[in-house]
């Protein structure tokens, strides 16, 4: 059984796991290839030379591996309620999880599924988005979005923010109490 389950490995949902992996929380994301940054060219990352999309991707997925993320390759075929836990299906096997974040970048089919409410999108050609809170809630109890799914800025460094800003609210709910991450020079 894991804390969170993470339905995408771009750059928000590694950043969500890699700041819920950090936590503690025993987390696991599924990576169906197919993020947009695959194909990006990055220059605007704060504190970053210029990358390769596809070298951003797997060195945010190695850093959330680095704190004991898992990652699983495949689609997610199908999401379902089981008492307090989600059951996350793929072609690869079935998941137990707490809570759920959506980072499928810009597209809601897995949520749509699962009956999420989705509502136009913000972002020009981000035909829909996932409805959230100000905190990435969405309207399913434990099931959180974050990044451009959510309505954020298509910008890899906006959704790899923002899937940092849902995993503290997430490692919040779980510790019940404000959860805050700083690591401080020679310890």
């Amino acid at each position: 059984m894991y804390d969170v389950a993470i339905i995408g490995a771009g750059p928000a949902g590694a950043s969500a796991g890699l700041f819920t992996a950090k936590a503690g929380k025993k987390t696991i994301l599924f990576d169906n290839g197919k993020s947009i940054t695959a194909k990006a060219w990055v220059e605007n990352h704060y504190g970053v030379d210029a990358i390769e999309g596809p070298k951003l991707l797997e060195q945010g997925q190695k850093q959330a591996e680095k704190f004991g993320a898992e990652i699983v390759k495949g689609d997610v075929v199908s999401i379902k309620e089981s008492g307090e836990l989600y059951i996350v299906e793929t072609s690869e096997g079935r998941y137990e999880a707490s809570h759920v974040i959506f980072a499928t970048g810009m597209s809601v089919k897995a949520a749509e599924a699962f009956g999420l409410d989705v509502v136009e999108g913000t972002e020009p050609r981000v035909a829909k988005i996932i409805k959230t809170d100000e905190h990435g809630r969405t309207s399913s109890p434990k099931m959180w979005a974050a990044g451009t799914v959510a309505g954020v800025s298509v910008h890899t460094i906006v959704t790899s923010g923002d899937g940092a800003r849902v995993a503290i609210n997430v490692n919040s709910e779980l510790d019940g109490k404000r959860y805050v991450d700083h690591d401080i020079l020679g310890k």
